[in-house]
């Protein structure tokens, strides 16, 4: 019968242990010079190599012909706790069999010698999954079970484990095996059965086991099946991943605010049955990597990719801000926690790909954050903001013709000790009005010394007309934070620092020239107030 790769190929001695060098040389010093522990603890993420060591370590105690701390596996004993036949070697699933009767069983069983070897070994797989009761039962037992007895504890979730137990056993570590390692065990154990893996292909296999060996030669397993020669996109296909070149196109579409694009490709994805959750860890995945190498100028081994990938990512890293980057990836950290009890996967991604493109539809921190870098990069730049349609739309059309509103000056800030600014410039004949090219400069003061007036006058401009700066905004928030002496002091002082002159200060509303229709909400709300009922609008 064909048997597995990861079993076929599991290391025997721990020299073949891959990756947990700190581990194996520590328990090859103890069995050769004889220092033994009663209990072992190995703890680690899966396919690490915990029950490996588990197996080798009871076979190197009880080996009648140990080599350099290693078992000979040719031995009766070896042989015999290879095929199960030796009884003194148990390895119980603690999952299953998690109860206080299982291990008063167990308890009684310890108090028998060993049959053939030298040792009985317990190992005991899983064991943060054992009752509260079974811990206790097992406690007397770990901390001075009989001279023939060792304990060898495996587990996951090492936080799960009492302290009780904890303090009893001699605990190792197994840390995720290295990319590397595991694409070079992956070269190695398919040119033993007779399979060609590409190099770009043994990368991104490694990439896809996230630091464990079994699922690395599982998904090598898989590819064997569908083909003898295995590239990059034989893994692709087989493992149904989204290819770089995809991740990329849908990062470009987010950062170019191009909503039917992202939703193209999203479609696309879906009608070639690409699991939407997969494709969301793959792309936090990508933004991941953008995130490193926008922060690091020598990422090394924190960025696992192809040099012609890495390039790539490169490119991509530049051309997006930081903000940018952590903004997409709260957005798809949130959504793969949504896709994992949502009704429909597919809608789940498309609403994630709007709130990406258009961040006005997000009201979080990281969004806000986007809109401000890039309106800073607008000011900057000296591009002119759009200016943004008032919020609330008039019941009643505007005629074309509707003329521009001059309100009163705004209010002349206390006169508190304050500086004495050089004085404004000439003003210029009566009636003229002319662009205020300086406001950017203003509005990047503002930014520093207050940011909520910075936020309401961020798409505002200005304009000089009979000596007075006119602030031209459609933002009713501005009405109401001018009326705060503290803000207008603050004005001043930006068009003062920001200009290097003084002026007097008014507001200017330009009202919508195009002719629209009422909002239906608004009608609604409308005929409310007219009925009589007590209606009160929200944003």
């Amino acid at each position: 019968m064909y048997q597995a790769l990861y079993r076929k190929w599991r290391p025997r001695t721990f020299s073949d242990v891959c990756g947990q060098d700190t581990v194996t040389t520590a328990l090859k010093n103890e069995l050769q010079t004889g220092r033994l522990s009663h209990a072992y603890l190995f703890t680690g993420c899966r396919g690490t190599g915990k029950t490996t060591c588990a197996k080798i370590l009871a076979k190197a105690v009880n080996c009648q012909s140990p080599v350099e701390g290693d078992p000979c596996n040719e031995c009766a004993l070896c042989r015999g706790i290879d095929d199960g036949s030796v009884l003194d070697v148990t390895e119980i699933d603690a999952a299953s069999n998690n109860g206080v009767d299982s291990i008063r069983e167990l308890r009684d069983e310890v108090a028998f010698t060993p049959v053939s070897g030298k040792y009985r070994v317990y190992i005991i797989d899983e064991v943060h999954m054992l009752s509260a009761g079974a811990f206790n039962a097992l406690l007397k037992t770990l901390e001075e079970p009989p001279a023939h007895v060792i304990f060898i504890l495996a587990t996951t979730e090492v936080h799960k484990l009492p302290a009780t137990i904890l303090s009893r056993c001699q605990r190792f570590d197994f840390n995720r095996i290295r990319p590397e390692a595991i694409a070079a065990r992956i070269q190695y154990v398919a040119e033993q059965e007779g399979l060609t893996v590409t190099e770009e292909a043994a990368m991104l296999l490694a990439r896809l086991a996230d630091g464990a060996l079994r699922d690395g030669l599982s998904l090598l397993d898989q590819c064997a099946s569908v083909a003898r020669h295995i590239d990059a996109d034989t893994v692709a296909a087989v493992t149904g991943m989204a290819s770089q070149e995809v991740l990329a196109a849908l990062t470009a579409c987010v950062a170019a605010g191009d909503a039917a694009g992202a939703l193209e490709q999203i479609d696309r994805l879906h009608r070639s049955a690409k699991d939407m959750e997969r494709l969301c860890a793959e792309w936090v995945t990508y933004m991941r990597n953008l995130m490193v190498l926008h922060s690091v100028k020598e990422p090394g081994e924190l960025v696992i990719a192809a040099p012609q990938e890495l390039e790539q990512m490169r490119k991509a890293a530049a051309g997006l801000g930081l903000p940018t980057i952590l903004h997409i990836m709260e957005v798809l950290q949130s959504t793969l926690e949504r896709l994992k009890g949502g009704v429909s996967r597919r809608v789940e991604m498309e609403m994630a790909v709007l709130r990406l493109c258009d961040p006005r539809l997000d009201t979080g921190t990281a969004a806000l954050l986007h809109r401000i870098e890039t309106l800073e990069n607008q000011v900057r730049s000296g591009v002119p903001v759009a200016q943004t349609a008032p919020p609330a739309v008039p019941a009643t059309p505007v005629s074309a013709t509707a003329p521009a509103t001059e309100e009163p000056p705004l209010p002349e800030p206390p006169d508190t000790a304050k500086p004495e600014a050089p004085t404004a410039p000439a003003a210029s004949a009566p009636g003229d009005e002319q662009p205020f090219p300086q406001w950017a400069a203003v509005l990047e003061v503002l930014m520093t010394s207050c940011p909520p007036l910075f936020g309401v006058l961020a798409d505002s401009s200005a304009i000089l007309k009979d000596g007075k700066l006119l602030i031209c905004t459609n933002n009713p928030l501005f009405s109401e934070l001018i009326k705060d002496s503290g803000n207008q002091k603050l004005l001043t002082e930006a068009v003062q620092k920001g200009t290097g002159s003084s002026y007097r200060l008014g507001l200017r509303r330009t009202h919508v020239v195009a002719k629209q229709e009422a909002d239906p909400l608004t009608q609604l709300l409308a005929a409310g107030r007219a009925a009589g009922v007590p209606v009160t609008e929200k944003e």
